[in-house]
């Protein structure tokens, strides 16, 4: 492989930008080389800057790195963004409109007319909303692609092959989501140990819209969302790391639990079949025992990039039923990210 490109981390200081830095340590596609946060740490040594909450040192390629301000005098072309949504559409914006290529976890744009939200397995075509994209907002070699809100992730992964198989028609979601998914310092633990918080803000919305965007076709202008209704109830719950949904679908081709867990298990895309460095193996597994997936014992599964689904069976109200478990802050946040960057270079994208 030719020599790695250099990239930069937008809110790299955040929760989001340190698992950025964690994942692309020792990427064999991507190097670190600009890290950029607010103006109350521009100017600091990454080292000094960040409070790190990773289980493993920060990267020594990383820790000397100057913290940047987030603006389009930055150098790299490449940006992986963790920014809150408070400033992250600006901030975003302004990078595309500078040439450079923004691969962002936050929400502010994923509902954009023209900007690509992407799971590598199951709408790859999307990426041709860029040009698109750059010609509606004049970019001279930029653009913003985006990945969906963590819970919707795995939503979205499951109903992929259901949908384009059997054709979804109605789906009902409770979920179950880890403290990790606020962020740091997250939810106070007076507040969450011994407790299920059963609302977090804007997340009913975004499972309910997004998985219906990531699910719908590309007409050459824009996206028709898939024809589908989503209802989602969300809850924060005592778990550190991973994301349980609960989820019962209504289809409109008849078939099995047993039919759809082999659709499952044998589900595989074009990351796969790419080779992409972060894709996993298996992008669904579907585990056997009737208490399993559960956060504890699975959630790392493939490196945290998979989704792990279980207890498939009838369903008395709609017609089937499952239980599945995924990473939020891996392939819900970060990872997701550093795919979709792998699906751009392969695809000729990140071509200067």
């Amino acid at each position: 492989m030719s020599e790695k490109l250099g990239v930069g981390v937008l809110g790299a200081t955040g929760a989001v930008g340190q698992k950025f830095i964690k994942l692309l340590e020792g990427h064999p596609w991507f190097e670190v080389r600009e890290v950029a946060a607010s103006e109350r740490t521009a100017g600091k040594r990454y080292a000094d800057a960040v409070s790190w909450k990773q289980t493993s040192p920060i990267p020594p390629s990383v820790r000397d790195l100057e913290v940047q301000p987030c603006t389009p005098n930055l150098r790299s072309r490449i940006f992986f963004s963790g920014l809150d949504a408070s400033i992250a559409g600006e901030a975003e914006e302004d990078l595309a409109k500078s040439g450079k290529i923004v691969l962002s976890n936050s929400r502010n744009h994923r509902l954009d007319e023209d900007v690509p939200l992407i799971i590598p397995e199951l709408n790859a075509d999307h990426l041709d909303l860029i040009p698109v994209q750059r010609a509606k907002r004049n970019l001279k070699g930029g653009a913003i692609v985006t990945n969906s809100n963590c819970s919707t992730m795995f939503l979205a992964m499951a109903l992929g092959p259901l949908h384009k198989e059997f054709t979804v028609e109605r789906v009902f979601v409770v979920t179950m989501q880890a403290v990790s998914g606020a962020g740091y310092p997250g939810v106070p633990s007076l507040d969450i140990l011994g407790n299920v918080i059963p609302y977090i803000g804007g997340e009913e919305e975004k499972m309910e819209v997004e998985t219906r965007k990531i699910l719908g076709s590309f007409n050459g202008k824009g996206i028709d969302f898939a024809d589908f209704a989503v209802s989602a109830q969300c809850n924060r719950v005592a778990v550190e790391d991973g994301h349980t949904e609960a989820v019962s679908v209504k289809i409109r081709r008849r078939t099995t639990p047993d039919e759809i867990a082999e659709l499952w298990r044998s589900f595989c895309s074009v990351p796969q079949a790419l080779g992409l460095p972060s894709a996993p193996e298996h992008p669904i597994v579907v585990m056997d025992s009737q208490d399993r997936p559960q956060p504890r014992f699975d959630v790392n599964i493939c490196h945290g990039m998979s989704t792990i689904i279980g207890r498939i069976r009838l369903c008395p109200v709609l017609d089937f039923k499952f239980v599945l478990l995924g990473h939020n802050t891996i392939r819900g946040a970060a990872g997701a990210s550093i795919l979709n960057a792998e699906l751009l270079k392969a695809r000729g994208f990140l071509q200067s």
